[in-house]
Parts: C-alpha cells; sequence; structure tokens
C-alpha cells in the first residue's frame, strides 16, 4: 500500500512539515491488519500491542511514501504467498491459531526507511466456517 501525501493535507504533518508519527502508528494498525486480511481471515482479529520506532523524516506533503506490511510467522507454519498490491510489496508468512505477528516498515522518497512498526493481532475465531475468504471473481481485484 502507499499513501501519497498532497501538499494541502496539513493535517497529517507535524510542526515540521513531515508526515506526522500518530499517522504513521495508525497505518501501522491498517497495514497489520491488512496483511492478517490477505490471508483469507473472515476478520481481521483484535490488536494487542502496537510499536512504532521512528528512523528518519517520512516526507512532506506531496511526497510519496511507501509502506510495505509483512504477516510473519507465528505458533504454526504455512505456505509463503507473495502478493504485489498497488505496487506495494506484501509478503505473507503465517499466522498462529491465537496470535498473529506483523510488521509495517515505511520507505520515504529518498529510499531511507522512515518507521518500522510491529503489530501483534489476537485472531482466534477470525477464520470463516468455510475456511480462507476468497473474493468472488467479479469482485476480485486486479493483482500482480
Amino acid at each position: 500500500m502507499a499513501n501519497k501525501l498532497s501538499p494541502t493535507s496539513f493535517t497529517r504533518a507535524n510542526r515540521l512539515g513531515t508526515i506526522h508519527g500518530g499517522t504513521l502508528a495508525s497505518l501501522v494498525d491498517l497495514g497489520g491488519s491488512l496483511a492478517v486480511a490477505s490471508t483469507g481471515r473472515f476478520k481481521t482479529g483484535v490488536s494487542t500491542d502496537l510499536n512504532v520506532t521512528y528512523l528518519a523524516p517520512g516526507g512532506a506533503p506531496g511526497d510519496t511514501l511507501k509502506a510495505t506490511a509483512v504477516c510473519e510467522k507465528s505458533r504454526y507454519t504455512a505456505t509463503p504467498a507473495v502478493k504485489s498490491i498497488h505496487g506495494a510489496q506484501t509478503d505473507v508468512a503465517a499466522v498462529g491459531k491465537t496470535l498473529a505477528f506483523t510488521t509495517v516498515t515505511f520507505t520515504n522518497s529518498k529510499g531511507q526507511v522512515a518507521a518500522r512498526g510491529s503489530h501483534t493481532k489476537y485472531v482466534t475465531g477470525t477464520m470463516g466456517a468455510d475456511g480462507p475468504f476468497v473474493a468472488p471473481a467479479e469482485y476480485a481485484e486486479d493483482v500482480e
């Protein structure tokens, strides 16, 4: 997933004119949930922990900020799957029976890692009764 800040998006900028850390924290929450959803779960679970480490400026309004969300191995293993959605790569390794561990990495327009976030989700009961959710063909997005 990628977020492009427009020149008039001052509500997402901090006093230094770069993307606000709270916005990045919200995107860690969203990105972690999307990574869990990409495993075919009917629901994405409940957050149990969220952490963000800020490493470099995320960018000013108008810059492109790339976010890569990964759902990492948990208690049980599964065959890794790689999906590319709108130019951002999402690697899905596995989700456990109880918890899913995700990481989200933000790269600024200079190619620097701007921030890294981790998001742990409680996922018991999130798989549908019929197994992984698959969108009907008429609603499926064109993914590479």
